[in-house]
């Protein structure tokens, strides 16, 4: 077997909220598969590519249901290990008419959580081209940081590229620092790294998106992307820089996963070998396709539904300038 791309972390189970409103007085419930890793690997499984997941899920039921929704995505899952003793993570999610949800996770002790060094399959991850990763995962435990710089390592070593979503998780870290220090170091080793701008000025204490991204251009790092919301994106490498403006849209659903469904877009443009301000506009249009939906990757396109909303896009900005 061959791969395309390969990540890792810990997917749960999400219980979302039917109706509108505060968290803790929603009645009813939907199910679905959530994670910042998998929203990846199913964005761009749905594009064509083969992709790989690693991890481990408790040998519970919420377990089996993870496998199963990616085994229904075409998403690799040959290296997951199942866990005895050990729980899936789950996590509960309001529903709002715009903006973000309020979410809370029970993932503490998890069985993703317990992942380290030994777990580590090498012979499966350097067939794959890519490796993409968040940084949730070193936040989880010590030994899933160890795991982090391991794969990082070895991937390096194959002359495979990296790209890193900082996906700030606040509540998993036991204090700023030591996240703005855990996060640097790992970027700092990326080929590709992906921050909001938020993101960027946190873990830089600077606030011009060129000046986020030069922070880490002098770090080593081939390509910055700085997310930019509705805006857009600014990116930088040391030949070339810009903005590509965003999309506008009808009508914010949920946010959740926009960031993820931007680093597909910027993922497979450049497996794709599209030019740096195309793979761009297609991450900007990911995003905003996933603002539109309700779950974590119900927006994440298909490529016809992607072409066609590049399409319709175009169409309007022409009949708009005449």
């Amino acid at each position: 077997m061959t791969l395309d791309i390969i990540t890792f972390g810990e997917s749960m189970t999400m219980f979302y909220a039917n109706e509108a409103g505060e968290l803790h007085e929603a009645s009813s419930f939907s199910k679905a598969l959530a994670g910042a890793e998998t929203n990846v690997a199913v964005g761009l499984a749905r594009l064509g590519f083969r992709v790989g997941w690693m991890s481990k899920v408790g040998d519970d039921s919420l377990g089996t249901f993870i496998l199963n929704e990616l085994k229904k995505e075409r998403v690799d899952i040959s290296e997951v290990k199942r866990t005895a003793g050990r729980q899936t993570g789950i996590l509960l999610k309001s529903k709002v008419e715009s903006g973000d949800p309020d979410v809370t996770y029970y993932r503490k002790g998890s069985a993703a959580s317990t992942m380290g060094v030994h777990d580590y399959p090498g012979d499966y991850f350097k067939q794959a081209k890519h490796m993409h990763m968040t940084g949730i995962p070193p936040a989880l435990s010590k030994n899933m940081k160890e795991f982090v710089h391991h794969a990082v390592d070895h991937m390096k070593k194959q002359g495979k590229t990296i790209s890193f979503d900082p996906n700030l998780r606040f509540q998993l870290w036991p204090d700023e620092q030591t996240m703005i220090h855990t996060i640097n170091e790992i970027a700092a080793r990326a080929d590709w790294f992906l921050p909001g701008i938020n993101e960027g000025k946190l873990l830089t204490g600077l606030d011009a998106p060129e000046d986020i991204a030069e922070f880490y251009l002098n770090r080593g790092v081939g390509l910055i992307v700085v997310k930019l919301g509705k805006e857009g994106a600014y990116f930088r490498t040391a030949e070339k820089t810009g903005y590509i403006p965003g999309y506008a849209v009808d009508r914010v659903v949920d946010t959740v996963g926009a960031g993820d469904g931007f680093a597909v877009g910027i993922i497979s443009g450049l497996l794709d070998r599209l030019p740096l301000e195309e793979a761009v506009q297609r991450a900007n249009a990911i995003g905003a396709l996933a603002v539109m939906a309700p779950g974590d990757m119900d927006g994440l396109p298909s490529r016809e539904k992607l072409t066609e909303f590049l399409r319709v896009m175009e169409n309007q900005k022409i009949g708009g300038s005449l």
